[in-house]
């Protein structure tokens, strides 16, 4: 697989506050990631670093096999920021319209079909819109435009949940038949677990992890049982949450589990379950450790 765009070890500050350190990630070409992390974290620096919307302090970013330069700005790539720049006086067909322009792969039709599917009237004036119909002008951008590298940041901002759950659905059915890279930047993690095919946590501008979500899926575990008996079975394996209450505890751990420690967990009176990813998220983000 190809990579579309790698960072390595980026940097960028604001004054004495350190956005994003030393940060190395690459992009494979036909994957979904979410980029993940509070906000804070240092998702939307990054992401305009990508865009090349400002430039890291130090580090590079590599775009197939150039380097981007100041100034420059990835070819053929579709941003879907969480605060849109569209023109307040502008009809949201005119909108659409001046997008086209930046987008080779633009499908026209599928644009009309997104602003019927979302109920936008395309002579409506983005200044009436509301946030969240703001949003959908975005995300039709960015799923009508094809473009090979397609970001989003925050896109279901300001939408109920069946529009969510209409949007991240029309993304994947559309990915499937036209296959490119997707970066969803969310502190949402529930709502595209099941949609991202690996995630890039971030915290203070560190990776906390960049991993496959499957993977993420088969090694996080939540322990429960006596203490001392998850202070026995817990010992040696990478907690990332520990908390006791009365005789109990409940233990986060990461790390594959095989059958013959089932069968161990079972003579110990400890508990395993799965762990969802958005509390393992949680877990990660409030341990701050790296999961190698």
């Amino acid at each position: 697989m190809n990579t579309i765009l790698e960072c390595i070890n980026v940097n960028r500050s604001y004054g004495k506050i350190h956005a994003v350190r030393n940060l190395s990630i690459k992009l494979e070409e036909n994957t979904i990631y979410g980029l993940l992390g509070r906000n804070g974290a240092g998702k939307t620096t990054l992401l305009n670093m990508i865009t090349g919307g400002i430039f890291p302090d130090s580090g590079s970013i590599k775009v197939g096999d150039s380097i981007l330069k100041s100034g420059d700005i990835p070819e053929d790539t579709c941003y879907v920021r969480e605060k849109n720049l569209h023109f307040g006086g502008a009809k949201i067909i005119e909108t659409l319209e001046l997008a086209s322009t930046f987008h080779p792969n633009w499908d026209w039709n599928y644009a009309h079909e997104l602003l019927k599917v979302f109920k936008l009237n395309p002579d409506k004036k983005i200044r009436q819109l509301s946030k969240g119909m703001e949003s959908l002008v975005g995300n039709t951008i960015g799923l009508a435009s094809r473009s090979p590298l397609t970001i989003y940041d925050e896109p279901v901002s300001g939408l109920d949940v069946l529009m969510r759950e209409k949007f991240y659905r029309l993304l994947v059915e559309d990915y499937a038949e036209n296959p490119r890279t997707i970066l969803l930047s969310t502190h949402l993690v529930d709502e595209i677990a099941t949609i991202v095919e690996r995630s890039i946590i971030i915290e203070s501008g560190d990776i906390l992890m960049d991993e496959e979500v499957e993977t993420i899926r088969i090694n996080s575990h939540l322990l429960t049982g006596s203490t001392d008996a998850i202070e026995q079975f817990s010992s040696g394996r990478r907690i990332l949450y520990k908390e006791a209450y009365g005789k109990n505890t409940l233990c986060a751990i990461y790390g594959k589990i095989e059958d013959v420690d089932r069968v161990e967990a079972r003579k110990c009176g400890v508990s395993i379950e799965s762990l969802p990813l958005q509390k393992f998220f949680a877990y990660l983000i409030e341990g701050g450790s790296h999961v190698e």
